[in-house]
């Protein structure tokens, strides 16, 4: 495979990078427009930094965006399927892999104090595109203060998720040790369908009954799929009847 340099590859239309007016460059309009003024094909094009067979990095991105239905399919997809795309290759897959996980790294290590949870969403904003892609079941809880201000996300339990496996201390240990008021749980089904099951249920009443216990709120159980997740509380999930039967 022969690498092309970005100021050598022609684009999708034929002309070479170099022969594109200024503003129409991929890195000129990085520097111009920001990051934010780029379309998906065109930082991955950056991220390669070269096209291949006479074809430009962004054309190859587009391509490859094409056949996995855009970003997040491209972000779920292996190695080996990014390596059959003409033109990748294993440089350019391992490339993009990295750009994804630092992606899902900055979202888990989102700073504690400018993180704070209004809804489900600002959750799920946060843990579905790291948690979607787990190929087996794990619990994390959500600690909050007073002001709803995340204090820390702990990974509680990685397995099958199951009430009658998860033990439900451990829900609460860091949430006794750092003073929180309340807590979310979420938890991933690696199967990628977010519908809450009897087990799911059966654990949310049991973290209820614990909580009311040690005067700390369990506010939801997100459940999290492919790309898609559901907030018990959402889903019309009584909160304050089960805490009080349990």
């Amino acid at each position: 495979m022969i690498d092309v340099p970005l100021d050598e590859a022609r684009t999708a239309r034929g002309r070479r990078v170099r022969e594109l007016p200024v503003t129409e460059r991929p890195r000129e309009r990085l520097a111009l427009r920001g990051p934010g003024g780029l379309t998906a094909a065109e930082l991955i094009g950056i991220v390669w930094g070269s096209g291949a067979a006479g074809r430009s990095a962004t054309a190859l991105a587009e391509e490859a965006l094409s056949r996995h239905d855009g970003v997040t399919g491209l972000a779920r997809a292996s190695d080996v399927e990014l390596e059959r795309i003409p033109g990748v290759g294993p440089v350019r897959a391992a490339q993009l892999a990295a750009a994804f996980e630092l992606g899902r790294r900055l979202l888990a290590d989102w700073p504690a104090a400018r993180w704070s949870v209004r809804s489900p969403r600002d959750v799920a904003d946060r843990l579905v595109l790291e948690m979607g892609r787990l190929e087996r079941e794990e619990l994390r809880v959500v600690l909050l203060n007073t002001k709803n201000v995340v204090l820390r996300v702990a990974t509680v339990y990685q397995g099958n998720v199951a009430s009658s496996l998860v033990r439900i201390g451990e829900l609460f240990r860091d949430a006794v040790r750092l003073n929180a008021t309340g807590v979310i749980l979420v938890h991933n089904h690696p199967s990628g369908d977010p519908s809450p099951s009897p087990e799911d249920l059966h654990l949310t009443a049991e973290a209820l009954a614990a909580g009311r216990l040690l005067d700390i709120q369990l506010l939801d159980h997100l459940v999290v799929g492919h790309d898609a997740w559901v907030s018990l509380r959402d889903r019309g999930v009584d909160f304050d009847r089960m805490a009080r039967s349990g």
